[in-house]
């Protein structure tokens, strides 16, 4: 069990035992002062700044509709995010963030808002590395405090599923809410809260995550308040304040007018279908009641557990849900395996058998056309223990979409099925070059270069936005190495090429046109924080080819993080090209310990001639491995091979 488990575990464990105590006398306090003062309907716990927009419907509908009380809490201020209005990053960007959101949050009816003061810092997928990164105790701790005092009577979270294109810090909020709502009615936890703060323990009565469910609520938007204005409006207005964020056109969007639906994960009353009200169901007294932990409470402790091992970021998700007992929340959730294409690749599968007795069994596979994969294998089930089992799947030609694998067995007369979203990433080799007059030294037509193999990135290349056609955005690289040294050109077909970041303001490479290199030094790893991402835009303002290096192990200007890789760039009738020097040793490669790395060449476009300075004017993201998300997420990056 790793850490993060281990600690989930604990916590459950103390939960359990401390809910059997007695609940501690309600405190006496005057109304609208202190204690009563602090009391709130609804608690919402985000990741950052601008989160909060994917709840104002429900948020706003609660405070302006119903007059409840709304309390906003934020993991960080959102300083390592971009920023599109202005040249404030790090700590000034997030004072910058913070007047924006407080502003929406009074547009939205919010007029309170506190923050735990964890470090936002930098683009991840990865939940782990965020919770270390946030000191996870410290922080769940500093929540538990919020909840303590504030009282919640619902609190909403954002879903902590590592879907492609989640982040990290996403997921670390929803854990700690789930980890808080059982937490701030644990006597055992952070009693210095009750001896040194004088506050008391709280169980908040529902817990909903943002997203559908079989089992939630389906709050509706389309009401008109009583001064006349219609809710959408108030909306669009105030989330239109995140301007540094790219909301300053938000009152165009239709999703302001659209049905919010949330999952209700944890309740202490029964769970029902179909909810239209939070607040179904509650009041509920006394402080810390008697509660249903979670919908899957009640099910029967199942057998033999059957199923494909999925990247170790939905593991983790997956082994969180079954020790909270809250499987329900992710049964729309389909976990993916990334498959290297044109090769032979092992998919694992996890059989946890709780009897004593070894199984025998046979297993069968179905798999989508094209793809191949072992008609049936016998396996053996040992007794009281978990069991790990290996299955060839090879992809067709070429870079396939996604195929579903089925896995069929039988035990005991019961059929037994688990099925995997496959997905196929492309593989290269990277060509040894002996000619010593390989440069990055700018020349449209270059013999040497020219000789080296074409990979394609096609418009249809797509992992976010959209791209007319290859025109439009679309390219070519070329990679090679001098065992010192990779060397990379990359040609890049864009019709409106556009160059409005100042030279004083090389980073956020996603807003204009640019290119990204992504190398993984590990093939495979799960956060980009012992990685090299280079963020390179072709030509500033002042017309220079410019880079900075992006959430990795060394972020900021290459001149500082990475001196030694070179880089050029020019004009070509129909683009522009680059030529790039990367050192072994800036990137972490070393080829006689790993003959394979993680690699991805990623396309920014935006077609905006008249772009204003700094302004993200991103229209579509390409990849030489396209996944949503893909650029914080190296076990979907394509994979590469020292020749």
């Amino acid at each position: 069990m790793n850490r993060f488990t281990h600690l989930l575990s604990t916590l459950l464990t103390a939960v359990v035992v401390g809910c059997a105590w007695a609940a501690d006398p309600a405190p006496v306090a005057s109304q609208n002062q202190g204690t009563d003062l602090l009391k709130t309907d609804i608690l919402a716990v985000f990741a950052h700044p601008d989160d909060e927009t994917g709840a104002a419907e429900t948020l706003a509908a609660y405070a302006l509709g119903r007059h409840s009380t709304i309390t906003a809490v934020y993991c960080t201020r959102g300083e390592g995010g971009g920023n599109m209005v202005g040249t404030q990053s790090g700590s000034s960007l997030g004072l910058l963030r913070e007047v924006e959101l407080r502003a929406c949050l009074a547009k939205l009816g919010i007029e309170r808002c506190f923050f735990l003061d964890r470090e936002d810092f930098g683009y991840t997928e990865n939940l782990l590395i965020t919770l270390e990164k946030w000191r996870h105790l410290q922080t769940l701790e500093k929540l538990i405090r919020v909840v303590r005092a504030t009282r919640p009577e619902v609190m909403v979270t954002m879903n902590p599923a590592p879907t492609p294109g989640q982040h990290g810090n996403h997921q670390a909020a929803g854990i700690l809410a789930i980890e808080a709502f059982d937490g701030a009615a644990n006597p055992n936890l952070f009693p210095e809260h009750f001896t040194r703060e004088g506050l008391h323990r709280w169980r908040p009565r529902k817990l909903y995550f943002s997203g559908p469910s079989e089992t939630g609520a389906s709050i509706k938007v389309d009401q008109t308040l009583g001064d006349g204005r219609t809710l959408a409006d108030v909306i669009a207005d105030a989330v239109s304040q995140h301007r540094s964020q790219g909301f300053g056109r938000a009152s165009r969007s239709p999703w302001l007018r659209k049905t919010q639906s949330w999952t209700l994960v944890k309740s202490v009353v029964p769970f029902q279908r179909d909810e239209t009200d939070l607040f179904r169901g509650l009041p509920v007294t006394p402080d810390v009641p008697p509660r249903i932990m979670a919908e899957g409470d009640d099910l029967p402790v199942s057998g033999l557990q059957f199923r494909f091992r999925a990247r170790r970021a939905v593991e983790i998700y997956q082994q969180a849900l079954r020790e909270q007992k809250i499987e329900h929340v992710a049964t729309a959730f389909v976990a993916d395996v990334p498959i290297i294409a044109g090769i032979e690749n092992d998919v694992e599968m996890i059989a946890a058998n709780p009897a004593s007795e070894a199984v025998n069994a046979t297993v069968k596979f179905t798999i989508s056309n094209g793809w191949k994969v072992n008609p049936e294998s016998q396996m053996r089930f040992s007794g009281s223990k978990t069991n790990l089992h290996r299955v060839a799947v090879t992809p067709p030609p070429g870079l396939p979409g996604d195929a579903e694998i089925t896995a069929i067995t039988e035990i005991a007369g019961t059929e037994i099925r688990s099925k995997a979203r496959l997905h196929a990433i492309p593989r290269l080799s990277v060509q040894k070059s002996t000619n010593s007059t390989l440069t990055v030294n700018a020349a449209d037509a270059d013999p040497v270069w020219q000789n080296l193999r074409p990979h394609w990135i096609s418009s249809t290349n797509l992992w976010e936005g959209s791209a007319r056609d290859d025109s439009d955005s679309s390219a070519q690289f070329r990679i090679a190495h001098d065992g010192r040294t990779l060397f990379l050109e990359v040609r890049v077909r864009d019709d409106h090429l556009v160059s409005n970041i100042a030279p004083d303001d090389i980073k956020g490479h996603w807003r204009s046109d640019s290119v990204e290199i992504c190398i993984d030094p590990a093939a495979g790893a799960e956060h980009t924080f012992g990685c090299y991402k280079l963020g390179i835009f072709p030509f500033d303002s002042a017309g220079n080819v410019r880079a900075s290096r992006d959430a990795d192990a060394h972020p900021g200007l290459i001149e500082n993080t990475a001196p030694n890789t070179k880089l050029s760039s020019w004009k070509t009738p129909d683009g522009y090209a680059l030529r790039i020097s990367i050192p072994f040793s800036e990137a972490g490669l070393d080829p006689e310990r790993d003959r394979d790395f993680g690699f991805n060449v990623l396309i920014y476009d935006g077609d905006k001639p008249d772009a204003a300075p700094g302004e993200n004017i991103n229209k579509s993201r390409l990849a030489w491995s396209p996944r949503p998300g893909v650029q914080g997420r190296p076990d979907d990056w394509g994979r590469a091979s020292f020749e």
